[in-house]
């Protein structure tokens, strides 16, 4: 009988959420769409548009299965409650925790699956399509929303392009004294990574002498820094899409270098702890319908579901700058919403068994 239920419950939960997440998904991929629209020229094509909004699509999937989850679980069991499905299950003696127990299996299914997509599918398939989106936009000049800016020593670098398989477009790099006086500048069209250092191609290198500036050309010039193909793609996208090792590898990279690492640190605890956030909110969804949420609409239910995800969400990204500013661990900016909810949640479902 148990087992029964515990497919029933599952299976409406699960399709619950599902549905929820193609709506979310689909809004993110709609407003994407219409903000690229004003990006649309000769070389970056409506096609090409699209194809870049669907390969941001994992990513979506992966920031936005808390909300979904949440959402999901209150119209689930929500539907089940406003049946007296609920009802009838708790007079035949199935407690609230074996029901949060139930709700709980599919969960933990969609957060293994969301770790697979955050960890290996969302990572390239942000690259790729911030390689393609590059390639289209950039005329050979620099661009601060499609090319990455990083420091190393007192060079200053800014790229283009990054290309799947690691090669380099458009490499303009500044060297500044200790007195912040221009030194040099140069700018290649390309470059690619062997045995351990860069090759540019077609360098073009200006120095700033005292009374004078000297232009040189060079067919290949050779760049030694420590910025590897890999490290290369994880500028490429958003810290939020990329995979824990990689965050961990390059904040570490950026201590080394001492560089800020605590918005990479953040999104490193912030994806550690997702599946705890997900558990978290779930149980907030369950302590809801068995309280102040057990009759009302579904409408009210996707409402109260929305604004307790933002508040969520809200509260991580508001201790994430809090947290840099007070010299706090960045493992707390993201810790402490989940203790919070899950603390709530527990102490909800208890009162109401």
């Amino acid at each position: 009988m148990l087992a029964k239920l515990d497919r029933y419950i599952g299976l409406q939960v699960l399709l619950s959420i599902l549905v929820v997440m193609l709506i979310i998904v689909g809004l993110d991929f709609l407003f994407r769409v219409i903000d690229e629209m004003s990006e649309l020229n000769e070389g970056y094509t409506l096609w090409i548009m699209l194809g870049y909004s669907v390969l941001n699509m994992p990513a979506a999937f992966y920031e936005f299965l808390p909300l979904g989850c949440l959402v999901g679980c209150l119209l689930g069991l929500g539907a089940l409650a406003s049946g007296s499905e609920l009802t009838v299950m708790r007079a035949a003696g199935v407690s609230v925790w074996r029901l949060v127990k139930m709700v709980l299996k599919p969960i933990i299914v969609l957060s293994l699956l969301a770790l697979m997509i955050g960890e290996y599918v969302a990572p390239y398939s942000g690259t790729l399509s911030e390689s393609i989106r590059a390639q289209h936009l950039n005329r050979g000049t620099i661009s601060a929303r499609t090319g990455v800016w990083h420091r190393e020593g007192g060079e200053y670098i800014h790229i283009n392009v990054v290309t799947p398989d690691g090669d380099i477009q458009g490499v303009t790099r500044f060297m500044l004294a200790e007195d912040s006086q221009l030194i040099y500048n140069s700018y290649a069209q390309s470059g690619h990574y062997e045995q351990g250092s860069w090759l540019l191609h077609e360098v073009v290198e200006t120095q700033f002498l005292e009374n004078e500036t000297q232009t040189q050309l060079h067919d290949t010039l050779p760049w030694n820094i420590e910025l590897t193909p890999q490290r290369l793609k994880v500028l490429m996208v958003k810290p939020k899409e990329m995979s824990t090792s990689e965050l961990y590898r390059y904040s570490q990279y950026l201590d080394d270098q001492e560089l800020d690492n605590d918005r990479y640190m953040q999104s490193f605890w912030r994806k550690v702890f997702q599946p705890l956030a997900i558990i978290g909110l779930v149980l907030v969804a369950v302590s809801f319908i068995f309280g102040s949420l057990r009759s009302v609409s579904s409408g009210q239910r996707i409402i109260t579901g929305v604004v307790v995800g933002m508040v969520f969400k809200i509260s991580q990204d508001i201790l994430a700058p809090v947290s840099s500013l007070y010299s706090i661990d960045p493992i707390w900016s993201a810790l402490v919403p989940i203790l919070i909810c899950m603390s709530l949640g527990g102490w909800l479902i208890k009162r109401a068994g």
